[in-house]
């Protein structure tokens, strides 16, 4: 019974950490609205299974990628409230991170619908 109960406070935690992410970080919401539009083309051009599975790695990935960015931008924040040079670079690489997962989730959705949008 302890199990479930230290299970629902973590996952609690984890929800309260989405439903922040979704209410204030501009980037997030942007990248879940992109996600919405990609969710409504597969179902519309009705993609293969392994296609979907594709498509949901990457977008995962990419909110994966923007929720890390947004943590190590409020750690580095609360240890360097002035802009360091070595905090800009940790948050300009962070950016970078979150850039080539978009350009790569991208890129794949690209590979996967130009011959569903070619057929129409």
């Amino acid at each position: 019974m302890q199990r479930i109960k230290l299970f629902r406070k973590s996952l609690s935690h984890a929800v309260g950490g989405l439903s922040y992410a979704l209410r204030y970080e501009k980037n997030f919401q942007n990248e879940v609205a992109a996600s919405v539009i990609v969710f409504a083309a597969m179902i519309y051009y009705k993609i293969s299974a392994s296609e979907m599975i594709v498509l949901f790695l990457v977008i995962m990935g990419v909110l994966v990628m923007e929720l890390l960015n947004t943590v190590v931008e409020r750690i580095a924040d609360i240890l360097k409230p002035s802009v360091h040079p070595y905090i800009r670079v940790i948050k300009d690489l962070m950016a970078a991170s979150v850039l080539v997962s978009s350009l790569l989730a991208v890129i794949i959705g690209l590979i996967i619908f130009i011959p569903y949008v070619l057929a129409k």
